[in-house]
């Protein structure tokens, strides 16, 4: 009789051993599951912001280019901006539309408070881009304080 209830005890015991380590099997499958999946998010994340640096960097080159393109006007320039353009989108790149849209702090940097629409985008200081829907730079923009500015009156 005493060996029949130490089977039964040792059996349960067993069983219970078995699903603990059962359970802990499939947690650690789990965990080891997800971080395959983490690792190759984070690879493709990797190679699609690798060249970030190096498109930042020709960003400014193309701020340049624009700006001489406004006082020049030359067509030939105006098609080398377009292709450097379209280049940058193949990339990925896309500008920020700023003017006229509400004030997002999370895409464009505030320089100045001026006169006009409150808290909408009345001026581009610097054109913004997103680099696969992350900011590569921040618009850099002047936002309407809603009223017109008091002038100081003298004496």
């Amino acid at each position: 009789m005493i060996s029949k209830t130490l089977n039964k005890n040792s059996l349960k015991n067993l069983q219970q051993q078995i699903d603990q380590l059962t359970d802990k099997w499939k947690r650690a499958l789990a965990d080891y599951q997800n971080l395959e999946k983490r690792v190759q998010a984070e690879k493709q994340d990797f190679v699609k912001f690798s060249n970030a640096a190096l498109i930042d960097k020709l960003l400014a080159v193309l701020d340049d280019l624009e700006r001489a393109q406004q006082y020049l006007k030359d067509e030939g320039l105006k098609m080398a901006i377009s292709q450097f353009n379209a280049v940058l989108q193949t990339e990925g790149v896309e500008e920020i539309k700023a003017l006229g849209k509400e004030f997002e702090p999370m895409l464009m940097d505030c320089l100045e408070v001026v006169e006009g629409e409150e808290n909408k985008v009345v001026e581009i200081v610097q054109k913004g881009y997103l680099l696969n829907d992350k900011v590569l730079r921040p618009a850099k923009v002047k936002v309407g304080q809603g009223k017109k500015k008091k002038e100081a009156k003298n004496g």
